[in-house]
């Protein structure tokens, strides 16, 4: 089992991109043409990055449609923007751990606007493995609940091959590797699973408390970077508290 659950963080997060679903899809729609690009083809069974975006993609109840299209049109010879991925390390209020995963065709216009962003809510830009060594990358698919036997889902996720399983008090976490992520998917659902969310995600391994006084800055911050166009992925370690209903 892990220790602290991690799905108020994630719950957080969905919540927002929730009330964003044209943002989301444009931004897994630009991962998909990018993975498609440099992952190797426009044949999932051959190209494991694009598989996971296609994962990642379902899992946010991107049209079936939608994903075909993207990918089609990334495997011609189409004049579209070359897009770089960069990854941005530094701290937020508290000495909170931030990795930015971003896409970019602008690099200095995003490393200007993301440290900016930083620096305006009381954080740093740092170097690169200033935090990444404060997370594990792993796949992460959460569950609701509702009537479901955990030793049930249990059973299945680790017969699928997910490393952990951790039960919530709304929901089941199941973590996989990053290689094993896609699979356990097809699985699971193949069985009927749903899922609330399904990704590989940086996961971290210690988290930092923020007093009250400071929380405010911590969220705007994590806000304002999910906001740019050019990041993909925001990722922290920040213990946020519950949200009241």
């Amino acid at each position: 089992m892990s220790g602290h659950s991690k799905w108020n963080n994630i719950k957080r997060k969905k919540e927002k991109t929730d009330g964003a679903k044209a943002k989301v899809f444009t931004k897994i729609g630009r991962e998909l043409a990018v993975a498609v690009k440099e992952g190797g083809g426009p044949d999932p069974a051959s190209n494991s990055k694009l598989k996971d975006c296609i994962a990642k993609a379902k899992a946010a109840n991107v049209p079936n449609d939608n994903i075909d299209r993207i990918i089609k049109r990334a495997a011609g010879d189409g004049d579209e923007n070359k897009y770089e991925n960069i990854v941005y390390e530094g701290y937020g209020p508290c000495g909170v751990a931030v990795i930015v995963e971003a896409l970019t065709d602008n690099r200095n216009r995003t490393a200007a606007d993301i440290r900016h962003d930083f620096d305006k809510f009381g954080g740093n830009l740092g170097t690169t493995g200033c935090v990444s060594f404060l997370f594990n990358r792993k796949g992460v698919l959460i569950i609701e609940r509702e009537d479901q036997a955990e030793d049930k889902v249990m059973e299945d996720a680790l017969e699928a091959g997910a490393s952990d399983l951790q039960a919530d008090e709304d929901v089941f976490e199941i973590y996989t590797e990053p290689d094993d992520f896609s699979g356990v998917l097809s699985d699971l659902t193949d069985k009927g699973y749903e899922f609330e969310t399904a990704e590989v995600q940086m996961v971290p391994s210690t988290y930092v408390q923020v007093p009250e006084s400071k929380q405010n800055s911590m969220q705007k911050l994590l806000d304002v970077l999910e906001d740019n166009d050019d990041v993909q992925n925001v990722w922290h370690n920040w213990e946020a508290p519950e949200e009241e209903e």
